[in-house]
């Protein structure tokens, strides 16, 4: 394995030893200390924190080994000094590296290099005193082979348990913050949140139930930051109910008739409306009335419980206990995430109960809030923070959309997010009703609701797959101008749910706001990252949660790289570089001729396929859309005729490609409705990554001692395959000029049309080849109405224009 630590501070040798004394590793007055064996001793007797007697703790020694032929114990006894190799010996055993596999105990430090751990300065053969001490603390900060620094393997052994109740604010190591609050005696409570808005119509102001986990401390004065996760999953959803929505895709793409739609024509204007009057306070509390046993986490959140954080989640409006509707990523929704926010900093009331109006406010909170989350979680985080909501320091946004259309549509296409064909905004604002949930509440409100979906149903408009006033209102790239907060983008690069596009558009979108941005991309689907062995993601976010959200002067803007991308070849493997899908990038020009991909000119010539299938193939693909990928990427004997391909020669070198892949096609449709899709692939036998992780080892990363715990992963190779597809992308020939324009389209005749594919950062190995696969019916995203239609491409009018990083 290879580790990769972004999130290492570096730090003098006199704050090494300030802290080491704070963690009770250094006496106070550690400057008495000559000998390296005893100070060495005194690390192990510390470390070695399950033993509890003198006896115990040789037996332990004994069990590692220090040199080949001499075990720990026996090293102490009969060694002056400690050498380097004896140090490093232990600590990559410590680190739970494994002798004869990753390391040789005659030469620890070639292992250490290899596999990327940090080596402290020394000059000689053998530690000196300040030598040690800095080794020690340096293999603290160093992960092991499980993915977690050394320091926190000894929380989850309970290092930490000795400062619960004596610490009166965060503690920090390598700046970033440890686990030294009991998180067995966290206050749990729930309050009720007045937003101001009625988004059920009710003729009142909606309240929102919050579940809230903060530290005991702050009983006693503490004030903390908040990790806020706005999650409409939170309080149960309606899996049945969605699923009756659910929409037939298998259905004919239908001409659209032609307008001259401006952007002005179908702008969202957010419409006035008469906001009832807020609740009249009947009284003032600091105590809650209200608690939950079990809340559905996060596990990032858990790990920061214990570390001098309070949680908050809230699933918003339209949810079991809370007021309104769902509404699926309009405004109504933004201003149901924020009003947390602004009851933390003092700006809304909320109160302990839903009808007594007893007011409580967020006395414990610094009013300094982070907001974290994959998904929809993580979408309504980007949403917050168009808002520039005062108290919001920085997002998190995992797999976030930040457009709903380019969720749910694509170049005047219904595109379904990978998986869920026939998913739309009503079916999610149906799953993430909860108040279904409560038959009581529901009952009341049934009709209303039944409207609502149906009003969704008319915006999103699946007849036409076009941008309109709906996607506008869910368009959150209108405000990024607004966004003040620090944004930390995280994104798979095989995310077929939420695409690439989404998070490329945000990274590019905010680059002249002054916030401070990062990004990592990684090479998975829609998931998280947060307990992975090869990145140390949870120590990323400490060290920027810790400067964001307690102002410490912990370098993480500088320390954490801008960009962070795992590498699609190597496993394990992860780059940092300057920027992402940069518009100055370099690019290849590629002519299209015959089946190959060409930087010579080429001699006028066309290529057709037809969409249609036989029935008994379209069944097939219709019902197993994997084996459909399968047999378009090498070529299936069933698709003959319903695709053009087209490959490089094999390459020279590497490329690395970086950005929003373009093609440009002249084309024609038999019919006067058409749509095509693409994919650019990379073919060459390989073993690639697996775009979904392996389990590791099953709940062995605890947050702390007798904490949560989490799966370890990884993504791990598979077996060798042809082809992979790198990106894709769709159009809607009706659609040429953009997603609201619809433009004639005649039978037969040539029009130029320019995609822009989902942006993408991979590196082609030489010897393999770039394709482009062109085809009409996408049987994971499209419409499937196996129609009879010819296309017909303009090859030597046609081009794929690929963007390379440049450093």
């Amino acid at each position: 394995m290879k580790n990769n630590q972004f999130a290492i501070r570096p730090t003098e040798f006199n704050d090494q030893l300030k802290e080491l004394t704070e963690i009770d590793f250094l006496d106070k007055d550690n400057s008495s200390e000559t000998d390296t064996i005893k100070l060495w001793t005194s690390f192990l007797s510390k470390a070695f924190i399950e033993d509890k007697t003198s006896t115990s703790f040789e037996q332990k020694l004994s069990t590692y080994m220090a040199t080949p032929t001499q075990n720990l114990s026996e090293y102490l006894d009969t060694s002056t000094g400690v050498s380097v190799a004896a140090f490093y010996n232990v600590a990559l055993q410590l680190l739970k590296f494994n002798p004869d596999v990753d390391f040789s105990f005659d030469e620890p430090l070639a292992a250490m290099e290899k596999i990327q751990l940090l080596i402290a300065d020394h000059q000689g053969d053998n530690f000196t005193v300040p030598e040690l001490k800095s080794a020690w603390y340096w293999l603290l900060a160093t992960h092991n082979k499980d993915g977690q620094t050394f320091v926190d393997s000894l929380a989850s052994k309970g290092y930490f348990t000795k400062f619960y109740g004596k610490v009166t604010k965060p503690l920090l190591f390598n700046g970033k913050t440890l686990p030294v609050f009991d998180p067995h005696k966290l206050i749990r409570e729930v309050v009720y949140v007045e937003s101001p808005q009625d988004s059920d119509h009710d003729g009142k102001r909606d309240l929102l139930k919050a579940e809230i986990l903060r530290p005991y401390e702050t009983e006693h004065g503490l004030k903390v930051p908040v990790l806020y996760t706005a999650s409409p999953y939170n309080q149960g959803t309606n899996d049945e109910t969605g699923e009756k929505l659910m929409h037939n895709v298998n259905v004919p793409l239908t001409h659209k008739e032609p307008n001259n739609l401006k952007y002005e024509d179908i702008e969202y204007h957010e419409p006035k409306a008469d906001l009832p009057n807020p609740r009249v306070i009947n009284g003032e509390t600091k105590k809650a009335e209200e608690t939950f046993a079990r809340e559905s986490s996060y596990t990032l959140n858990n790990y920061f419980l214990a570390r001098g954080f309070a949680v908050i989640y809230m699933a918003g409006i339209g949810t079991k206990d809370s007021d309104g509707f769902r509404t699926t990523g309009d405004k109504e929704e933004t201003i149901s995430t924020i009003s947390i926010i602004k009851w933390l900093t003092g700006d809304l009331p909320a109160f302990t109960n839903r009808i007594d109006n007893i007011e409580i406010k967020a006395w414990w909170s610094n009013k300094k809030v982070a907001m974290t989350g994959r998904s929809y979680l993580g979408t309504l985080a980007t949403a917050a923070a168009t808002t520039g909501v005062k108290g919001l320091k920085t997002v998190i946004s995992e797999a976030a959309i930040s457009s709903w259309y380019d969720y749910y549509r694509d170049g005047g296409l219904v595109i379904a997010p990978d998986g869920f064909p026939g998913e739309d905004a009503d079916v999610l604002a149906e799953e993430t009703f909860s108040r279904r949930l409560q038959p009581g509440d529901f009952h009341n409100i049934k009709d209303a609701w039944d409207k609502q979906i149906k009003a969704i149903d008319a915006g999103q408009d699946r007849n036409s797959g076009d941008y309109n006033t709906f996607w506008d209102a869910r368009n959150y790239h209108k405000d990024f101008k607004n966004i003040t907060a620090d944004v930390f983008m995280v994104h798979g690069l095989n995310d077929w749910n939420v695409k690439p596009r989404n998070v490329e558009r945000l990274w590019n979108g905010i680059k002249h706001n002054g916030v401070t941005q990062k990004i990592i991309l990684h090479q998975g689907q829609h998931i998280y990252i947060n307990a992975f062995r090869s990145i140390d993601y949870s120590d990323i976010i400490n060290l920027w949660l810790t400067y964001e959200l307690l102002g410490v002067d912990n370098q993480a803007k500088e320390i954490i790289p801008n960009v962070i991308v795992q590498d699609n070849v190597k496993p394990e493997t992860w780059t940092a570089y300057k920027d992402w899908s940069n518009a100055d990038n370099k690019v290849i020009n590629y002519n299209l001729s015959n089946d190959k991909l060409t930087t010579q000119k080429v001699n006028e010539s066309t290529a057709s396929f037809t969409d249609q299938l036989k029935p008994a193939d379209f069944e097939l693909y219709r019902d197993n859309n994997a084996t459909w990928q399968s047999d378009l990427l090498v070529g299936g004997k069933k698709l003959t005729g319903h695709q053009l391909t087209f490959k490089t020669e094999p390459l020279t070198k590497d490329l690395l490609l970086d950005g929003k892949i373009n093609v440009n096609l002249k084309v024609s449709s038999s019919k006067d409705l058409g749509m095509l899709s693409f994919q650019v692939v990379d073919f060459g036998d390989a073993k690639r990554l697996n775009v979904s992780p392996s389990i590791l080892s099953a709940n062995s990363l605890a947050s702390t001692y007798d904490w949560r715990e989490d799966n370890l992963r990884e993504f791990t190779l598979g077996k060798q395959t042809s082809a992979k597809m790198i990106t894709k992308g769709h159009i809607n020939l009706q659609n040429r000029e953009n997603n609201y324009k619809v433009d004639e389209l005649k039978p037969n005749i040539f029009y130029n049309v320019n995609v822009d594919l989902q942006p993408t950062f991979f590196k082609l190995k030489a010897r393999h080849q770039l394709g482009l696969i062109v085809y009409a019916t996408d049987f994971g995203m499209t419409v499937r109405g196996n129609q009879n239609i010819e296309y017909t491409v303009q090859l030597d009018q046609s081009s794929l224009i690929v963007p390379l990083h440049t450093n």
